[in-house]
């Protein structure tokens, strides 16, 4: 009854005509003779009595309910539903929004660091994936040799594309470039590489004079090959490697690098760096590899005549072995990152 008698209170009409309905259905199967001798006109008249009222009841709760219903109508016509286009184009502006702002997250996630030489030689074969150009800068290019260009023509001569090839390395025809590069190497580590040698001032220009054949030799095997070689008098501590999806840089440490994917904030700028520079550069004279033809094993003399043409003829001290030496580095060249391995004791005078 506690409970009803808010209810009752709040519906009045209500709580009427259901009691009366109950009435008159009670008096409805009440015998005739309660009612007296003319118990059965009085209890028709009672029961028709009792329904009016219940229906003058319910059209008044009905017609009460729906003045109550008038003014959330008018407020959700005249409302909510008049602003819901301009609702909906701004939810729309803030989908754009979103996108927009996402994208530019997307592009300041400048690089991702590479912690292991697994994830290094795996990136590296993911940027070399179907690309048709490949930009580098470094000291001398002893990967690019060994790895990055001789897989990267052996992909494009198989599904026969256009590459594209900028190196760019310090000149081996400048001593102290090669000096102060040699010198950095050293003070980093003065033991063996993954090639077995130590680093020298002489080691460091047959890197980039080997850098300067290997580019003659692809190019004149590759017809679609379009490579170009500038030679740098200044040394840089970064390595950069750019193909058409991603660039990568790397350091001394082989454990270590940096990659950022194409279409992002850094990778463009890294690919202005590097042609601007590679513009700055002295440029190696490659329109003339047709000039001296090179064998599959290219010999003393067609390496001493090939530098001779291009005018960076080799220094005088060089011998017949330090030619051969450069010949190896250039289509043979040692994965300078795989495990170092213990340097071959030379005999005096060897």
């Amino acid at each position: 009854m506690k409970r009803a008698a808010p209810w009752a209170a709040r519906n009045a009409d209500v709580a009427i005509a259901l009691t009366l309905a109950i009435v008159v259905g009670v008096l409805g199967i009440m015998p005739d003779e309660i009612f007296g001798a003319e118990g059965d006109v009085i209890q028709r008249q009672l029961v028709t009595a009792s329904t009016l009222v219940i229906l003058a009841l319910v059209a008044t709760a009905l017609l009460r309910d729906r003045a109550r219903q008038a003014p959330v109508e008018k407020t959700i016509t005249s409302g909510a539903l008049a602003e819901l286009p301009v609702r909906l184009e701004r939810l729309e502006e803030i989908e754009t929004l979103a996108h927009s702002t996402r994208k530019a997250l997307d592009s300041l996630q400048l690089v991702r660091v590479l912690g292991s030489k697994h994830e290094i030689a795996q990136c590296h074969a993911e940027a070399r994936r179907d690309t048709t150009r490949w930009s580098f800068k470094g000291g001398t290019g002893t990967y690019l040799r060994a790895v990055t260009l001789p897989l990267c023509v052996a992909a494009a001569r198989r599904d026969k594309r256009h590459l594209t090839v900028r190196i760019e390395v310090i000149d081996p025809s400048d001593e102290e470039v090669c000096e102060t590069y040699a010198h950095y190497r050293r003070s980093l580590s003065d033991v063996p590489d993954g090639t077995g040698e130590r680093w020298t001032t002489d080691r460091a220009r047959k890197e980039s004079y080997a850098t300067i054949l290997a580019a003659f030799w692809h190019r004149q095997r590759y017809g679609l090959l379009d490579i170009a070689v500038g030679l740098s008098s200044t040394m840089t501590t970064f390595r950069w490697d750019m193909s058409s999806t991603r660039l990568i840089m790397t350091v001394e440490d082989p454990n270590m690098a940096m990659t950022a994917l194409a279409d992002t904030f850094y990778y463009e700028n890294c690919y202005t760096e590097l042609r601007l520079s590679f513009e700055q550069a002295r440029r190696v004279p490659l329109e003339m590899y047709k000039k001296v033809p090179l064998s599959d094993e290219p010999t003393i003399e067609e390496v001493q005549e090939l530098f001779e043409r291009i005018g960076m003829p080799l220094p005088k001290s060089y011998n017949g072995h330090d030619v051969v030496d450069i010949a190896r580095k250039a289509l043979r060249a040692v994965d300078p990152y795989r495990e170092p391995r213990p340097a071959i004791p030379q005999q005096d005078g060897a």
